[in-house]
């Protein structure tokens, strides 16, 4: 891991990145110097960052130095790319090498990236929320310039909260329509659930407590017994019993196909946004 680590923009999932390597050792808040749009958010984050991390607003004369970091993070939201870029300070260096770029952000191609930070190695990562308890997916996309020391250390970063894979860029819009939009999928599903069940008697506290479980043991048991999702299904349904009648219920009105359409829908609106950031 490289002691110089730089991030632009500290929002929900940056830190959601950094703040467990600082709290595993992997890097030290010293280490990591992060710049943001304002001084108010300077303040509020300083409050709830690890101590001694590097924080200054963009307006700041020593932001520039997030750009002479080995490793930069950048974190911003696409409309905020252009002026970032155009701000981008003289980085050519002696030795010909180059700072490694990690985007996170949606729908922003390497092409692109590639034209804006022209002295920069650049990578996409598409990271999902469940990376705020450890448990997330990520998806690495990257040309040819990145060498084996920098794809360790990309791998490094966000494996301590992510299982990691490397996909070619052109999977990367399917991956985050499943990964990365699923969670909204599920929690819609949980909420659902939940709701039936009070509609059924039980009180909310309760009924969100049992969907919650339900979806998590669900999932557990599916990948430790390697199951395919049928025969799960099929393991629930008993003839005539309450499970089928449900599932017949959920094949009427649609559910499968919905869920089918939704990561699919998902998926184009990335490639669309691609599009309109190019």
């Amino acid at each position: 891991m490289s002691s110089s680590l730089g991030v632009i923009g500290l929002g929900h999932m940056a830190q959601t990145i950094i703040f467990p390597l600082i709290e595993r050792g992997k890097v030290l808040p010293k280490d990591v110097f992060a710049v943001v749009g304002h001084p108010e958010s300077v303040r509020k984050l300083s409050l709830r960052s690890p101590t001694g991390l590097n924080i200054v607003a963009s307006t700041d004369s020593q932001s520039k130095n997030v750009w002479s970091c080995k490793i930069q993070l950048l974190a911003i939201k696409p409309q905020q790319l252009d002026v970032v870029a155009s701000q981008l300070p003289d980085l050519k260096s002696n030795d010909g090498s180059k700072p490694l770029l990690i985007s996170l952000l949606a729908g922003v191609t390497l092409q692109r990236l590639q034209k804006l930070f022209p002295e920069h190695v650049c990578v996409r990562a598409v990271p999902n929320t469940p990376a705020m308890v450890g448990a997330g997916l990520t998806g690495l996309a990257w040309g040819g310039e990145v060498d084996e020391e920098q794809s360790l250390a990309i791998k490094q970063i966000f494996s301590p909260v992510s299982e990691v894979f490397e996909v070619p860029e052109n999977q990367l819009d399917a991956f985050l329509a499943l990964t990365s939009s699923g969670p909204a999928y599920v929690a819609l599903m949980a909420e659902a659930m939940a709701d039936g069940a009070v509609a059924a008697g039980l009180s909310r506290s309760f009924a969100n407590h049992l969907a919650h479980r339900t979806l998590a043991g669900t999932a557990s048991l599916l990948q430790e017994k390697e199951l395919h999702p049928a025969q799960l299904k099929d393991k629930v349904a008993s003839p005539g019993g309450t499970t089928i009648a449900a599932l017949r219920h959920l094949e009427k009105v649609g559910l499968r196909s919905a869920l089918i359409e939704a990561v699919v829908i998902a998926a184009e609106r990335s490639r669309e946004l691609a599009g309109v950031s190019r």
